[in-house]
């Protein structure tokens, strides 16, 4: 194996740069002179990857979003495809982010390039076709859910689980009053996490209605008391949501803050002519870390994606909320197709599960509100069950810690870089740089 392998990861999402810039770090320990290129994030690239593409450039979703930005993306994958030509790198690490992704693996396989993808797309969902794409062009699929080693090795696919990289590794120590006192919280009151999303379609579809329910005393009409400290339990005063609650906004890395406060003034210019001039008290923060705003909140409002699994780990209850055009929910609904390795259980209105706490869970542990039914007024509903202390908060924490557990990855590994989810990959990694090049070859269509 060389000692400076050039190595191309390409990871066009909020938590796929956060996964890569870990891999980074852990490859460097073995591999001090390696060179990363590839797409990336802000994280990636203060871990040492020189960027081809800015993955904030490509972040978009959604079949009609992607087809209204068809031309910038599709300039930033000629970049890439050029990049890979230019100087064939060693490896390549895809994580996540499919619609870039598969095609990427098909030019590094024609140039013989071993091709190992973390975190797997959601081919077990829709878009099964896309199977026989992994089954050509990827070496190794790295998963970390349980239930996708099985569906992946049945249908031939050298997978392995290697456990959630966040499972068993996050730690959350700061007290409430340190945090109170970095962000300028008030301690006193109840503290909820929004979180809409690592891309800007989602905080437009999403944000919206969050901020509707933080704007408006909805809250408290659902929930007649809270506990703010963990102790004590308080009937208000003042049953206004903006007197009692403060909230927190999480910024993804993908997500230009400045940016973000301009589209929140916005929101509040809107707003404040229904909810009138004293919800101008409203405190909704910015914070540039999620794992420590689910830590201290109370409860969360998650869009639908990785942040649920985050949350899950972090073990805060919370409601999955989710909004995406009406073209592209109806194409989703006729299309998904969940395999015997998942319960496909149907709420009431008939739409199947999409919250992936929900799936690995084999059963409804988390409210979902998608679409219609994703407005503030059905939100305070269910976020209220879960403020209070009662049946259902305890039973959804309950549930929550059986998801966390079933994140881990059992066993150890002989590998230097330990057993951790992403030494794992790093461990992969250097096994298949260590390969002949003739091992590497596979047949592209």
């Amino acid at each position: 194996m060389k000692s400076n392998p050039r190595v191309f990861l390409s990871a066009g999402e909020a938590s796929g740069d956060a996964y890569g810039a870990t891999l980074i770090a852990a490859l460097r320990e073995r591999l001090p002179v390696a060179s990363f290129t590839g797409l990336g994030g802000s994280q990636m690239e203060d871990a040492g990857q020189e960027r081809v593409v800015k993955a904030e450039d490509v972040a978009v979703m959604g079949l009609t979003e992607i087809l209204r930005h068809i031309p910038r993306i599709y300039g930033s994958y000629r970049k890439l495809v050029a990049s890979i030509r230019r100087k064939r790198p060693d490896i390549a690490v895809l994580i996540d982010f499919p619609d870039v992704n598969f095609r990427l693996a098909k030019h590094l396989r024609r140039a013989g390039v071993p091709v190992v993808w973390f975190v797997s797309p959601q081919l077990w969902a829709w878009k099964r076709g896309r199977l026989r794409w992994v089954q050509e062009r990827v070496d190794k699929m790295l998963v970390i859910f349980p239930f996708e080693e099985r569906f992946y090795r049945e249908r031939g696919v050298d997978a392995e689980f290697v456990g959630h990289p966040l499972a068993g590794t996050l730690q959350l120590s700061m007290s409430r009053e340190a945090y109170a006192e970095v962000h300028r919280l008030d301690p006193a009151k109840t503290w909820i996490a929004l979180l809409p999303g690592s891309r800007w379609k989602e905080i437009r579809s999403n944000l919206p209605a969050m901020h509707e329910l933080a704007m408006s005393d909805l809250i408290t009409s659902s929930a007649a008391y809270t506990t703010f400290d963990g102790d004590t339990t308080m009937q208000p005063t003042d049953p206004a949501a903006h007197t009692r609650y403060e909230f927190l906004l999480p910024v993804a890395s993908t997500i230009d803050a400045d940016a973000l406060h301009r589209y929140i003034g916005e929101l509040n210019a809107e707003h404040l002519k229904y909810f009138g001039p004293e919800a101008s008290s409203l405190r909704l923060t910015l914070v540039p870390d999620a794992p420590e705003a689910l830590f201290h909140a109370r409860a969360s409002v998650v869009a639908s994606g990785t942040a649920t699994v985050l949350a899950a780990i972090v073990g805060n209850p919370f409601v999955v909320v989710y909004r995406v055009s009406a073209l592209t929910f109806a194409l989703a609904k006729k299309l998904i197709e969940y395999p015997e390795e998942l319960a496909g259980i149907e709420d009431d209105a008939g739409n199947l599960p999409v919250a992936m706490v929900n799936l690995i869970a084999g059963r409804r542990v988390v409210p979902e509100l998608l679409q219609g039914r994703f407005t503030a007024a059905n939100v305070a509903t269910e976020l209220g069950r879960l403020l209070v202390e009662g049946p259902e908060r305890e039973a959804q924490i309950a549930g929550l810690a059986e998801v966390r557990s079933s994140l881990e990855a059992t066993g150890s590994t002989s590998g230097l870089l330990g057993g951790s989810p992403v030494g794992r990959v790093a461990e992969a990694i250097l096994m298949l740089l260590e390969r002949p090049p003739a091992s590497q070859s596979k047949a592209v269509n």
